[in-house]
């Protein structure tokens, strides 16, 4: 039977966001000892019914001494994604096809998001090397949306929208390589900013690929969340090449151009359903109402020959880590308990290995061409999802390699273009449907540009506040 789930209660957290939380600690209103525990307990009482957590990390999160005590989240309790290394624990990826050895020191990315002074309470869950737009596992079960249990949260950072989003935790990691930092955070009514490419540390390992399309985030419940944290890790890494982030607090008093595109779209997954066309709309009139010019115009790029190329290019990241997992994950992977679209995207690559070099040079061109809307605007604006979010199994990993993948394009062919040219795109909260479950709106800006989308962000969220769990 479907039902809501909420941790938020009356403790030293309370309806607080990560912001609050960090300055009620440094005013002494409340110790990191309480918020911890307080987390921890919230954590107790609704992972039975979320399964958002892959290990519990809580005796090092009671080690209070070896937090980043001049971070701007000091003492903030989070989560990581479990395809993150933690010294001192396996890092599975969501999947049984091996064994995980014990990580002799943190990933990168793990040491910069820690630096911000956040407390780690543990990793959180994600489907098979987070390939599929849902976490419904076979080894770890299935991760369910907090506003309502028969609903997916999204993929792949699965888990980390579910305990954010229940009020768990006020901030968690995540990482987007076709749009797992947005997609649960459209699924599950939060704040996802992927970056611009290089403006955090890349994922460990992905340097050497021949077009970067993954990367590394958070999920909250606050713009100025989100802002607080990309401020704080600047800190720890300042990319030389981008201009400088700072620390975005407000919103700007600049009228935008902003594009939007006309529905349905010619080509695959690219019709908006009724309620996503609507909200769409509604943001629209609400962008006008604050003063922002906004035109429609067709859809810049052939949906169906960018599909194409990126699942190619998806494929080669499936077979080096289905293939090459002794050099990729240091154990050998067991191919006969990995799930169909796993197999299907490796196969894909592999049937067309030769294909590679033209579809990185087109999603290349698909790049360049997208960004030339630029010249003329100063967002683009489109749907996160083509459809609002679907109940549990319509992304069953049971499914054919076909299947998954029919439904994931026409489900989530928006978010891709962004990994593809390294342009940073935020995925906000803007409406909902019937029944209550979040729509989100999703803005992109030019390459190293983060700071007006954080600003317009902040104007957002201002001008029409989005709903909470508590506040239902």
């Amino acid at each position: 039977m479907s039902k809501r789930i909420s941790a938020f209660t009356n403790d030293a957290l309370g309806n607080m966001d990560a912001v609050a939380v960090a300055e009620a600690i440094a005013k002494k209103k409340v110790t990191v000892q309480e918020v911890t525990e307080a987390a921890i307990a919230r954590a107790e009482k609704v992972n039975g019914d979320l399964n958002a957590i892959v290990i519990k990390t809580y005796d090092d999160a009671r080690n209070y001494s070896s937090l980043a005590k001049d971070g701007a989240l000091y003492g903030v309790p989070s989560f990581i994604k479990d395809n993150e290394n933690i010294k001192g624990y396996p890092t599975q990826l969501g999947t049984g096809s091996f064994s995980s050895k014990i990580a002799k020191s943190n990933s990168t990315y793990v040491n910069q998001f820690l630096s911000t002074g956040a407390n780690n309470l543990g990793k959180s869950t994600l489907p098979e090397f987070g390939l599929i737009c849902s976490t419904e596992n076979e080894r770890w079960g299935i991760t369910r949306n907090p506003w309502n249990t028969d609903y997916t949260t999204g993929g792949s950072s699965s888990g980390s929208g579910a305990l954010v989003a229940s009020g768990v935790v006020p901030i968690a990691s995540a990482n987007d390589g076709a749009g797992s930092i947005r997609i649960p955070a459209a699924c599950c009514g939060l704040v996802g900013l992927k970056p611009t490419r290089h403006r955090l540390v890349p994922v460990d390992g992905t340097q050497i690929m021949p077009l970067q399309i993954v990367y590394e985030g958070v999920l909250t419940r606050s713009v100025r969340d989100t802002a607080t944290f990309f401020a704080a890790a600047e800190k720890f890494y300042k990319n030389p090449n981008l201009p400088q982030l700072g620390h975005v607090q407000h919103a700007s008093k600049k009228k935008l151009r902003i594009v939007f595109f006309e529905n349905p779209l010619v080509g695959k997954g690219a019709h908006q359903d009724d309620d996503t066309y609507r909200v769409q709309l509604e943001t629209v009139a609400l962008l006008q109402s604050l003063g922002h010019t906004v035109v429609q115009l067709p859809f810049p790029v052939d949906v169906d020959t960018m599909t194409e190329h990126y699942l190619l290019y998806y494929g080669f990241l499936a077979y080096m880590l289905s293939h090459h997992g002794r050099l990729v994950l240091g154990a050998k992977v067991n191919h006969d308990v990995l799930e169909p679209f796993t197999l299907g995207l490796s196969k894909k690559f592999k049937d067309n290995k030769l294909k590679l070099p033209r579809s990185i040079k087109t999603l290349r061109k698909v790049g360049v061409d997208t960004e030339k809307l630029f010249d003329s605007y100063d967002v683009i604006m489109t749907p996160v999802l083509a459809h609002t979010t679907p109940k549990i199994g319509h992304f069953s990993p049971k499914l054919s390699y076909e299947e998954v993948t029919k439904r994931a394009v026409e489900f989530a062919a928006y978010c891709g273009l962004q990994n593809i040219t390294g342009a940073p795109a935020i995925s906000l909260p803007m409406g909902t449907t019937e029944n209550g479950m979040p729509i989100a709106v999703q803005f992109s800006a030019p390459f190293g540009l983060d700071q007006r989308l954080l600003e317009l962000a902040y104007e957002m969220e201002e001008a029409k506040p989005w709903d909470f769990i508590y506040g239902k």
